[in-house]
Protein backbone atom coordinates (compact mmCIF):
# COMPACT_ATOMS: atom_id res chain seq x y z
CA UNK A 1 0.00 0.00 0.00
CA UNK A 2 0.97 3.41 -0.97
CA UNK A 3 1.98 6.09 1.65
CA UNK A 4 -0.40 9.05 0.91
CA UNK A 5 1.41 12.38 -0.76
CA UNK A 6 2.17 15.79 1.14
CA UNK A 7 -1.05 17.18 -0.49
CA UNK A 8 -3.29 14.28 0.82
CA UNK A 9 -1.56 14.44 4.11
CA UNK A 10 -2.45 18.30 4.12
CA UNK A 11 -5.88 17.89 2.69
CA UNK A 12 -6.60 15.50 5.65
CA UNK A 13 -5.62 17.31 8.26
CA UNK A 14 -7.10 20.64 7.14
CA UNK A 15 -10.74 19.25 6.27
CA UNK A 16 -12.21 19.64 9.69
CA UNK A 17 -11.22 22.97 10.27
CA UNK A 18 -11.62 24.74 7.13
CA UNK A 19 -15.52 23.19 7.38
CA UNK A 20 -15.40 24.96 10.62
CA UNK A 21 -14.28 28.06 9.72
CA UNK A 22 -16.85 27.81 6.54
CA UNK A 23 -19.41 27.80 9.70
CA UNK A 24 -17.80 30.73 11.32
CA UNK A 25 -18.39 32.40 8.03
CA UNK A 26 -21.94 31.28 7.24
CA UNK A 27 -22.95 33.14 10.70
CA UNK A 28 -20.21 36.23 10.07
CA UNK A 29 -22.48 36.37 7.03
CA UNK A 30 -25.62 36.31 8.29
CA UNK A 31 -25.39 37.74 11.23
CA UNK A 32 -25.17 41.52 9.86
CA UNK A 33 -28.48 40.79 7.19
CA UNK A 34 -30.69 39.61 10.00
CA UNK A 35 -29.86 42.47 12.42
CA UNK A 36 -28.66 45.09 10.66
CA UNK A 37 -28.66 47.33 13.95
CA UNK A 38 -26.06 45.90 15.58
CA UNK A 39 -23.36 47.81 16.93
CA UNK A 40 -20.93 49.03 14.23
CA UNK A 41 -18.01 46.83 16.45
CA UNK A 42 -20.18 44.09 15.75
CA UNK A 43 -20.40 44.31 12.47
CA UNK A 44 -16.71 45.07 11.74
CA UNK A 45 -16.22 41.67 13.43
CA UNK A 46 -17.96 40.23 10.75
CA UNK A 47 -16.90 41.83 8.11
CA UNK A 48 -13.27 41.27 9.10
CA UNK A 49 -14.49 37.69 9.76
CA UNK A 50 -15.73 37.00 6.46
CA UNK A 51 -12.03 38.58 5.39
CA UNK A 52 -10.14 36.13 7.16
CA UNK A 53 -11.56 32.93 6.67
CA UNK A 54 -11.96 33.93 3.10
CA UNK A 55 -8.04 34.26 3.58
CA UNK A 56 -7.72 31.17 4.86
CA UNK A 57 -9.10 29.04 2.06
CA UNK A 58 -7.20 31.25 -0.08
CA UNK A 59 -3.77 30.50 1.66
CA UNK A 60 -5.07 26.38 1.78
CA UNK A 61 -5.31 27.24 -2.00
CA UNK A 62 -2.17 27.97 -2.30
CA UNK A 63 -0.15 25.46 -0.02
CA UNK A 64 -2.37 22.96 -2.10
CA UNK A 65 -0.87 23.95 -5.57
CA UNK A 66 2.62 24.28 -3.95
CA UNK A 67 2.62 21.08 -2.87
CA UNK A 68 1.01 19.36 -5.95
CA UNK A 69 3.29 17.35 -7.93
CA UNK A 70 1.49 18.51 -11.36
CA UNK A 71 0.58 21.98 -10.39
CA UNK A 72 -0.89 22.39 -14.04
CA UNK A 73 -2.56 19.11 -13.48
CA UNK A 74 -3.90 20.51 -10.53
CA UNK A 75 -4.97 24.12 -11.63
CA UNK A 76 -7.16 22.51 -14.32
CA UNK A 77 -8.84 20.29 -12.54
CA UNK A 78 -9.99 22.46 -9.38
CA UNK A 79 -11.27 25.63 -11.46
CA UNK A 80 -13.91 26.03 -9.41
CA UNK A 81 -11.31 26.82 -6.46
CA UNK A 82 -9.18 29.29 -8.30
CA UNK A 83 -11.99 31.24 -9.46
CA UNK A 84 -13.27 31.15 -5.37
CA UNK A 85 -9.88 32.75 -4.55
CA UNK A 86 -10.30 35.37 -7.14
CA UNK A 87 -13.50 36.45 -7.76
CA UNK A 88 -13.40 38.76 -3.94
CA UNK A 89 -10.15 40.30 -5.52
CA UNK A 90 -11.78 41.78 -8.05
CA UNK A 91 -14.85 43.37 -6.49
CA UNK A 92 -15.05 42.89 -2.80
CA UNK A 93 -18.56 42.32 -2.41
CA UNK A 94 -20.10 40.41 0.62
CA UNK A 95 -22.29 38.47 -2.03
CA UNK A 96 -18.90 37.20 -4.05
CA UNK A 97 -17.49 35.78 -0.89
CA UNK A 98 -20.25 34.51 0.08
CA UNK A 99 -20.22 32.07 -3.55
CA UNK A 100 -16.42 32.02 -3.02
CA UNK A 101 -17.02 30.24 0.01
CA UNK A 102 -19.99 27.93 -1.10
CA UNK A 103 -17.20 26.71 -4.33
CA UNK A 104 -14.51 25.95 -1.70
CA UNK A 105 -16.45 24.00 1.05
CA UNK A 106 -18.35 22.16 -1.30
CA UNK A 107 -15.05 21.36 -2.76
CA UNK A 108 -13.61 20.38 0.65
CA UNK A 109 -16.24 18.36 1.79
CA UNK A 110 -17.04 16.30 -1.63
CA UNK A 111 -13.05 14.93 -0.23
CA UNK A 112 -14.89 13.41 2.57
CA UNK A 113 -15.65 9.76 1.33
CA UNK A 114 -17.74 9.07 4.28
CA UNK A 115 -20.07 11.64 2.79
CA UNK A 116 -23.01 10.35 1.21
CA UNK A 117 -24.56 11.97 -1.71
CA UNK A 118 -27.97 12.06 0.06
CA UNK A 119 -26.52 14.08 2.72
CA UNK A 120 -24.77 16.11 0.36
CA UNK A 121 -27.68 17.06 -1.65
CA UNK A 122 -29.60 17.86 1.49
CA UNK A 123 -26.62 19.75 2.84
CA UNK A 124 -26.89 21.87 -0.96
CA UNK A 125 -30.70 22.65 -0.53
CA UNK A 126 -30.50 23.69 3.17
CA UNK A 127 -27.36 25.89 2.13
CA UNK A 128 -28.70 27.32 -0.72
CA UNK A 129 -32.04 27.94 0.84
CA UNK A 130 -30.60 29.94 3.45
CA UNK A 131 -28.03 31.75 2.05
CA UNK A 132 -30.45 32.58 -0.93
CA UNK A 133 -33.05 33.99 1.64
CA UNK A 134 -29.74 36.15 3.05
CA UNK A 135 -28.34 37.05 -0.23
CA UNK A 136 -31.77 38.45 -1.78
CA UNK A 137 -32.86 39.83 1.15
CA UNK A 138 -29.33 41.97 1.54
CA UNK A 139 -29.89 43.69 -2.10
CA UNK A 140 -33.92 44.25 -1.82
CA UNK A 141 -34.13 45.24 1.72
CA UNK A 142 -35.45 49.11 1.36
CA UNK A 143 -35.81 49.51 -2.08
CA UNK A 144 -38.33 51.55 -3.64
CA UNK A 145 -41.26 48.81 -4.61
CA UNK A 146 -39.60 45.94 -3.39
CA UNK A 147 -41.95 43.35 -1.67
CA UNK A 148 -38.84 41.49 -0.01
CA UNK A 149 -38.13 43.07 2.89
CA UNK A 150 -38.50 40.92 6.25
CA UNK A 151 -35.87 37.39 6.63
CA UNK A 152 -39.89 35.39 6.80
CA UNK A 153 -40.41 37.39 3.27
CA UNK A 154 -37.12 35.73 2.17
CA UNK A 155 -37.03 32.75 3.17
CA UNK A 156 -40.91 32.26 1.99
CA UNK A 157 -39.37 33.37 -1.53
CA UNK A 158 -36.44 31.22 -1.68
CA UNK A 159 -38.72 28.34 -1.06
CA UNK A 160 -40.83 28.83 -3.81
CA UNK A 161 -37.62 29.42 -6.29
CA UNK A 162 -36.20 26.40 -5.40
CA UNK A 163 -38.99 24.48 -5.58
CA UNK A 164 -40.23 26.37 -9.25
CA UNK A 165 -43.46 26.58 -7.54
CA UNK A 166 -43.44 31.06 -8.13
CA UNK A 167 -46.24 31.79 -6.63
CA UNK A 168 -45.53 35.35 -7.96
CA UNK A 169 -46.63 37.18 -4.57
CA UNK A 170 -43.05 38.48 -4.07
CA UNK A 171 -40.38 38.86 -6.44
CA UNK A 172 -37.04 40.77 -6.68
CA UNK A 173 -37.37 43.97 -8.39
CA UNK A 174 -33.31 44.75 -8.59
CA UNK A 175 -31.16 43.81 -11.38
CA UNK A 176 -28.96 41.55 -8.83
CA UNK A 177 -31.59 40.44 -6.93
CA UNK A 178 -33.21 38.92 -10.10
CA UNK A 179 -29.69 37.84 -11.09
CA UNK A 180 -29.97 35.65 -7.96
CA UNK A 181 -33.48 34.37 -8.59
CA UNK A 182 -32.33 32.96 -11.83
CA UNK A 183 -29.75 30.67 -10.14
CA UNK A 184 -31.28 29.81 -7.31
CA UNK A 185 -33.93 28.55 -9.66
CA UNK A 186 -31.26 27.16 -11.72
CA UNK A 187 -29.54 25.46 -8.68
CA UNK A 188 -33.21 24.14 -7.17
CA UNK A 189 -33.54 22.31 -11.18
CA UNK A 190 -30.39 20.60 -10.65
CA UNK A 191 -30.68 19.64 -7.27
CA UNK A 192 -33.90 18.12 -8.16
CA UNK A 193 -32.68 16.32 -10.85
CA UNK A 194 -30.20 15.10 -8.46
CA UNK A 195 -32.66 13.86 -5.62
CA UNK A 196 -34.97 12.13 -8.30
CA UNK A 197 -31.91 10.28 -9.79
CA UNK A 198 -30.79 9.40 -6.23
CA UNK A 199 -33.84 7.67 -5.95
CA UNK A 200 -34.64 5.88 -8.86
CA UNK A 201 -30.68 4.61 -8.67
CA UNK A 202 -31.87 3.61 -5.18
CA UNK A 203 -34.70 1.55 -6.31
CA UNK A 204 -32.59 0.24 -9.72
CA UNK A 205 -30.11 -0.86 -6.72
CA UNK A 206 -32.85 -2.57 -5.05
CA UNK A 207 -34.36 -4.35 -7.93
CA UNK A 208 -31.16 -5.66 -8.80
CA UNK A 209 -30.38 -6.96 -5.30
CA UNK A 210 -33.76 -8.62 -5.55
CA UNK A 211 -33.11 -9.71 -8.84
CA UNK A 212 -29.71 -11.42 -7.79
CA UNK A 213 -31.24 -12.96 -4.95
CA UNK A 214 -33.68 -14.38 -7.08
CA UNK A 215 -32.07 -16.00 -9.38
CA UNK A 216 -29.91 -17.53 -5.99
CA UNK A 217 -32.91 -19.03 -4.82
CA UNK A 218 -33.49 -20.43 -8.23
CA UNK A 219 -30.26 -21.68 -8.67
CA UNK A 220 -30.49 -23.53 -5.27
CA UNK A 221 -33.75 -24.82 -6.04
CA UNK A 222 -32.37 -25.90 -9.44
CA UNK A 223 -29.44 -27.57 -7.48
CA UNK A 224 -31.71 -29.76 -4.84
CA UNK A 225 -33.50 -30.71 -7.80
CA UNK A 226 -31.08 -32.15 -9.82
CA UNK A 227 -29.54 -34.30 -6.34
CA UNK A 228 -32.95 -35.17 -5.49
CA UNK A 229 -33.36 -36.94 -9.01
CA UNK A 230 -29.88 -38.61 -8.82
CA UNK A 231 -31.00 -40.02 -5.20
CA UNK A 232 -33.78 -41.11 -6.81
CA UNK A 233 -31.30 -42.78 -9.63
CA UNK A 234 -29.17 -44.33 -7.14
CA UNK A 235 -32.44 -45.66 -5.39
CA UNK A 236 -33.53 -47.17 -8.28
CA UNK A 237 -30.46 -48.65 -9.22
CA UNK A 238 -29.82 -50.60 -5.83
CA UNK A 239 -33.42 -51.55 -5.97
CA UNK A 240 -32.34 -53.53 -9.31
CA UNK A 241 -29.78 -54.74 -7.85
CA UNK A 242 -31.38 -56.25 -4.80
CA UNK A 243 -34.12 -57.79 -6.86
CA UNK A 244 -31.38 -59.50 -9.01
Amino acid sequence: MTAPTALARWEQRTQGPLLALAVLFAIAYAFPIVAPDASEDVLTACHVTNWAVWAAFAVDYLVRLWLAEDRLRFVRGNPLALLAVVLPLAQPLRLLKLVSMLFLAGQRARMASQVRVTTYVAGSCLGLLVFGALAVLEVERGKPGASIQTLGDAVWWAFTTMTTVGYGDMAPTTGLGRILAVGLMLSGIALLGVVTANIAAWFIARFDKDDVEERRQTEAIRELTEEVRALRDELAALKGTSAK
